[in-house]
């Protein structure tokens, strides 16, 4: 129990008088901030406020935290906007290899991967003018445009893509340069 609870329980002091008592303890703890305000603007003091600083930083927090949140969000729809590109592209000009009869073997990360292909799809694929990608859980042959444009959005896609020409080149210091090569020869 409060004093003056104890006053009023004892009939020392009646209810009004409790109640003066406080009004004046609060008119003078106002007055004294109030005073310690003035002497302090008077003097060049600067007032410090904690609650409202301890509120400022609470606030800025949550800012900072809204923005990352917002960048990341940006970050997955880009992401997301990527792989829908890279899909179409992919569907909308895969090379048909249904026919195919050779066995061409690539890497898929540390998987050796087989797909079939025709001859020519496979003298194409060896020169350069098709790549082979990665789509979905299978493989699809592009043409080199289609690859490039893949390659610029991700190139974690792009499994084969030679670089060759259709011409020969020989190395004159080629020791098995004079050795013809059998045309049936499957590597």
């Amino acid at each position: 129990m409060s004093l003056k609870d104890q006053l009023l329980k004892a009939g020392l002091i009646d209810q009004s008088k409790a109640q003066k008592a406080e009004q004046d303890q609060r008119k003078q703890a106002h007055q004294k901030t109030a005073k310690a305000q003035k002497q302090a603007k008077k003097s060049g003091e600067v007032i410090v406020d904690e609650a409202k600083l301890l509120a400022e930083k609470a606030r800025q927090e949550q800012a900072d935290r809204s923005r990352e949140l917002n960048r990341q969000q940006r970050e997955q729809a880009e992401k997301k906007a990527i792989q829908a590109q890279i899909k179409q592209l992919i569907e909308m000009n895969r090379i048909d290899r249904n026919r195919g009869d050779i066995a061409y073997q690539f890497a898929d990360g540390s998987k050796v991967k087989k797909i079939y292909l025709t001859t020519k799809l496979q003298d194409q694929l060896a020169y350069g003018v098709i790549a082979l990608v990665k789509f979905g859980d299978g493989y699809e042959l592009v043409p080199k445009q289609v690859a490039e444009k893949i390659a610029q959005r991700d190139t974690a896609i792009i499994l084969v893509q030679n670089t060759g020409s259709s011409q020969q080149t020989t190395v004159e210091d080629d020791p098995y340069a004079d050795y013809q090569i059998p045309d049936d020869l499957m590597w």
